[in-house]
C-alpha cells in the first residue's frame, strides 16, 4: 500500500478517534462532485460534518444530474451551471434515454462543467467525487487532488456474506477481472492524485486494497440520516399482532417512473388488507417534495381509498382505535402538518413529504422500488419486500441486482398482488428476522461514517490548505 504519511489503509478498522486527533488544518478548499439525487443525499452529511470540523471552509458542490436541491437547501453554493435531463440520469438502464438527453444539451451541460472542475483545480481547490465513475473521471480531468465516495458498487453485487463468488455470478466479467470495480476504475482509484478512498462496506474496501488502492472502511454515510442509536434493537420480531402493522412505502424521487411505482406499491398496500385482516395497517408513505400529490391522491381514489382529515375520530367510528391507541398515537407523531391521510377499512395511509426519517425509523418493513431509500432502509436492520417496475431505473434487472447487493434483507416479489402473502410468511419466521437485522448492519455498517469520513479527509486532504 502506497504511503500517506502517518495514514494506515489496507481496510482495517481504524477507531474514529485517530482522526480526530490529527491536528485540524485552518481552510480547506473542496469542490464535492455527485451524479443524482440519492448522491447528493449520501454526501450532504459528510459537507456538514467538514463545515463543522472546519468553519472557514470553502466547500462548494457541482451535482452533475439534477440540481442539487439537497445542496442549495442546506446552504452550500453550486458551482457551474446545473440542468435536469430527461433520463434523470439513468443513461446505464436504457441508451434511449442518451439520445433524449443529447437533445435537452447535456453535451454542452457536460463541457461546461468539465470547465468548471478545471478552474476549480488552477484555483488550487481539491475534490470529493460522490457516486460512480462519471463524477470519479471528472475529478481526474481536473488536474486536482481528489478523494472519492463509493455509492454505486459492491463486492456483494457478486459474493455472499461470507465472501464467496455467488454461483449466479461465476462467469461474470468482474469476477474475471477480480473485483466489482473494473480495471479502468481500478486506474482512476490506484493514480497519486487520489488521496482516500471510501467504498460503502468492508468486503468491498478489502477487495480494492489488493490493488494499491488507499481505501478506508470507515462506513457507508447513506444511513446517517435515519439511523438510531445502533446499541438498541430497532425492530422486534415479537411484535404482538394487536399492535399495528406499520409498513413504510418508497416509491422513489424521480417522475415520472416514480408514478408507475405507486400505483404498484398500492396494489400491494391493498392485497395486505385480507391477509392481516385481524390487525390494524399503518402505511408511511415517504414522498420526495418533487412528486405531484394529485397524482398520488388520484391513485389511492381508484384503487377505493377515502381521503380524511379527522383520522382519529374516523377511525373510533369503526371501532378500531381507542382513544389512547397506539397507532393513532404513532400517526399523530409524523411531524408534518401537511400530511395527507386516506381510510380503508382498517387501514391508513399517511403520505408525507416532511418526515422522511421518521417514516424509515417508525416502519417494521417496507415496499420499496427505490435505489438508496431500500438500501437505508435494510440499513435500519429491517427487511424490505420489492417489486420489479418498468423502469428507467427499478427495472427487473435492477431489483435482481438488488438482492444481490443487500442480500437477504430484501425480498423480491415479481407480482405486487401476492406480496401480503409474502409478507405474512415472514413476518411469521423470528429467527429470519433476527438474520435479517443482523445482515442489515453487515452490509450498510453502523451510524456515523459521515463524521469519520470528514475527519479522514480533513486530515489528508487539508493539509495541503492549511
Amino acid at each position: 500500500m502506497r504511503g500517506r504519511g502517518d495514514w494506515e489503509t489496507g481496510g482495517e478498522n481504524i477507531s474514529p478517534i485517530t482522526y480526530y486527533l490529527l491536528p485540524i488544518p485552518l481552510l480547506m478548499k473542496l469542490l464535492c462532485i455527485s451524479n443524482g439525487h440519492g448522491e447528493d443525499a449520501i454526501a450532504l452529511p459528510v459537507l456538514q460534518e467538514l463545515r463543522k470540523l472546519s468553519p472557514s471552509a470553502e466547500i462548494v458542490t457541482l451535482p452533475i444530474v439534477g440540481v442539487g436541491k439537497a445542496y442549495s437547501n442546506n446552504g452550500f453554493s453550486i458551482a457551474g451551471n446545473v440542468q435536469t435531463m430527461p433520463s434523470g440520469g439513468f443513461l446505464n438502464q436504457d441508451n434511449r434515454q442518451l439520445v433524449r438527453d443529447l437533445r435537452g444539451g447535456l453535451a454542452g451541460l457536460t463541457i461546461d462543467q468539465i470547465r468548471t472542475v478545471r478552474n476549480w483545480a488552477k484555483s488550487g481547490g481539491k475534490i470529493l467525487a460522490v457516486g460512480d465513475i462519471v463524477p470519479l473521471l471528472f475529478a481526474w480531468m481536473s488536474g486536482a487532488d481528489y478523494a472519492f465516495i463509493g455509492t454505486a458498487k459492491s463486492e456483494y453485487y457478486i459474493r455472499d456474506s461470507q465472501g464467496q463468488i455467488l454461483p449466479s455470478q461465476q462467469d461474470s466479467i468482474e469476477v474475471k477481472t477480480g473485483s466489482y470495480y473494473f480495471p479502468w476504475e481500478r486506474w482512476l482509484l490506484s493514480r497519486d492524485r487520489c488521496q482516500a478512498v471510501f467504498p460503502r462496506d468492508k468486503l468491498t474496501t478489502e477487495n480494492l486494497c489488493q490493488y494499491q488502492i488507499p481505501a478506508f472502511d470507515l462506513g457507508n454515510p447513506m444511513t446517517d440520516g435515519v439511523s438510531t442509536d445502533p446499541n438498541l434493537p430497532i425492530f422486534y420480531p415479537s411484535k404482538s399482532a394487536k399492535q399495528p402493522l406499520v409498513v413504510t412505502l418508497l416509491p422513489g424521487s424521480r417522475p415520472p417512473e416514480a408514478y408507475g411505482n405507486w400505483k404498484q406499491i398500492l396494489i400491494a398496500v391493498n392485497s395486505l388488507i385480507p391477509v392481516f385482516n385481524q390487525r390494524e395497517i399503518i402505511c408511511l408513505a415517504a414522498i420526495t417534495p418533487t412528486l405531484d400529490l394529485d397524482i398520488l391522491q388520484g391513485n389511492l381514489d381508484e384503487l377505493g381509498w377515502m381521503q380524511t382529515i379527522a383520522v382519529r375520530e374516523a377511525s373510533r367510528r369503526e371501532g378500531r382505535f381507542s382513544t389512547n391507541d397506539p397507532a393513532a398515537e404513532l400517526i399523530s407523531l409524523i411531524p408534518d402538518a401537511r400530511a395527507i391521510y386516506y381510510r380503508r377499512d382498517h387501514s391508513t395511509i399517511v403520505i408525507s413529504t416532511q418526515a422522511y426519517s421518521q417514516c424509515m425509523r417508525s416502519g417494521d418493513c417496507a415496499i420499496a422500488m427505490a435505489g438508496t431509500a431500500t438500501e437505508q432502509f435494510i440499513g435500519l436492520g429491517k427487511p424490505a419486500f420489492i417489486i420489479p417496475g418498468a423502469g428507467p431505473q427499478f427495472t427487473p434487472a435492477f431489483a435482481e441486482a438488488q438482492t444481490r447487493l443487500l442480500g437477504e434483507s430484501v425480498i423480491l416479489v415479481p407480482q405486487a398482488q401476492d406480496l401480503g402473502v409474502e409478507m405474512q410468511r415472514l413476518l411469521a419466521q423470528p429467527d429470519k428476522l433476527r438474520s435479517i437485522y443482523q445482515n442489515g448492519l453487515l452490509r450498510m455498517g453502523t451510524p456515523g461514517a459521515a463524521k469519520r469520513i470528514a475527519a479522514c479527509l480533513m486530515g489528508i486532504m487539508g493539509r495541503g490548505n492549511s
